[in-house]
């Protein structure tokens, strides 16, 4: 089954040999996201909740772009870089994914920028 390079204008790709998101066969796989806008530019610098919900809204846009929505989300990692975050983090989380959320591991990591908060990957599945 051949893969499928996912990207749309409203989700800026780094300068970087990396794919936003990819589709093979039903699956899509999307790269661990930060909160940058369309430009490339940071959103919500010091606000965990802004940045979660630009990462979302990023999300939302590749897995659209892939044919789903995100209720076809299965799967999502959530990198926090500080545990104090977590719960405004994950006030907004669970606005994108109020019914059936998908299964998630959330663990601490540091990100490449200091003032990135959250990333988030995730896997869907799409018919």
């Amino acid at each position: 089954m051949a893969k499928q390079v996912i990207s749309t204008p409203k989700v800026a790709t780094p300068p970087a040999p990396i794919s936003m998101a990819t589709k093979s066969g039903e699956m899509v796989f999307v790269a661990g996201i930060v909160a940058l806008d369309e430009h490339g530019e940071m959103v919500g610098k010091g606000d965990v909740r802004e940045q979660t919900r630009q990462v979302l809204e990023n999300i939302k846009e590749l897995v659209t772009a892939a044919g789903g929505s995100l209720s076809d989300i299965t799967k999502t990692t959530v990198y926090i870089t500080d545990f104090a975050n977590y719960a405004g983090m994950n006030e907004v989380y669970g606005e994108y994914f109020a019914e059936q959320p998908p299964a998630r591991a959330t663990v601490r990591a540091d990100l490449f920028n200091p003032d990135l908060l959250v990333e988030i990957d995730a896997i869907a599945v799409v018919d």
